[in-house]
């Protein structure tokens, strides 16, 4: 079981936007996996009763869920997708890999916006950051696996706005919340850029359980603030470990409805129980949760 689990808020368009995914990436594939109920909604849900509440996206085995839903959110470059386009990863030569990428990077430029063009870079020989038709960003990467295997999909956070040059303080602590967690690299700016100090991290990555993200202080004037339109779901074991996580991490009380969180750092977290789509099933369970702010499993 994946246990953290990045989750896209989609402007009722959810279904279509995983099956534009499940098109442009390899060994992908997407399927509704929960609808709204009948009965039990508020008003401002009632629009979409009986349609699909969530869209479960196998991205070449990572899981992501969009959440069919209203104009209320929509994500933005604050968290994106690092998709990391290694030879050893992939069929055929360093050529084929570069093809393949440039292939991806086609698919998701088609409607969307470029944020860093596909080019050469210092760090990496080809490289480039495009935000697609649906407002989500991806950044796709050449890699040669000289600074450790990385998995082919990676969420990505970008500090910046109210939460500028606090990369480095947030990935502590998540690495100190969850156990078995590691740090991997990190990277300072040698010298200033834009709004990031000279010590401030340009790159960093670390791992969660057995996955792997990264993090970076904004480098760039643009501000994206965190917020729900991306968020990062945590499964938890039972009502206690729920209870640990919420404590340690909700920062924001007006924040904090059905499970959904914002920590001291600006990122919003869903801390739900493991078996949470066994649990909804119960009568009235979804009427029942939107009552919540920290979910209570016996309640449900």
């Amino acid at each position: 079981m994946q246990r953290f689990v990045t989750n896209i808020w989609c402007d009722r368009n959810a279904e279509e936007a995983g099956r534009f995914y499940a098109s442009v990436f390899p060994e992908t594939s997407s399927a509704v996996e929960s609808t709204y109920p009948h009965e039990g909604l508020l008003d401002f849900q009632q629009e979409f009763a009986g349609k699909p509440l969530t869209v479960a996206v196998d991205l070449a085995g990572t899981r992501i869920v969009l959440i069919n839903a209203g104009s209320e959110f929509a994500p933005n470059p604050s968290i994106s997708f690092t998709l990391s386009f290694d030879p050893a990863r992939f069929e055929g030569d360093g050529v084929a890999t570069r093809a393949q990428l440039d292939a991806i990077w086609a698919s998701l430029s088609d409607g969307g916006r470029i944020l860093m063009p596909l080019q050469e870079y210092p760090f990496s020989a080809r490289y480039g950051w495009v935000e697609d038709r649906y407002g989500v960003s991806w950044q796709l990467t050449l890699t040669d696996g000289s600074r450790g295997v990385r998995p082919f999909v990676m969420t990505s956070l970008l500090f910046s706005g109210p939460s500028q040059n606090l990369a480095a303080d947030a990935v502590d602590r998540y690495v100190e919340l969850f156990p078995g967690a590691e740090l991997g690299m990190r990277v300072p700016y040698p010298e200033t850029r834009g709004p990031a100090p000279p010590g401030a991290v340009m790159f960093s990555d670390f791992r969660l359980g057995d996955q792997w993200f990264t993090a970076m202080d904004s480098g760039a004037d643009d501000a994206w603030p965190f917020g729900c339109g991306m968020s990062i779901e945590v499964a938890c074991a039972d009502q206690a470990e729920i209870d640990r996580l919420w404590e340690a991490l909700s920062a924001v009380p007006e924040a904090e409805q059905c499970g959904w969180l914002a920590d001291p750092f600006g990122v919003s977290w869903q801390v739900v129980p493991e078996n949470m789509g066994e649990l909804m099933r119960r009568p009235d369970a979804f009427a029942h949760m939107l009552s919540m702010t920290k979910i209570i499993i016996d309640d449900l």
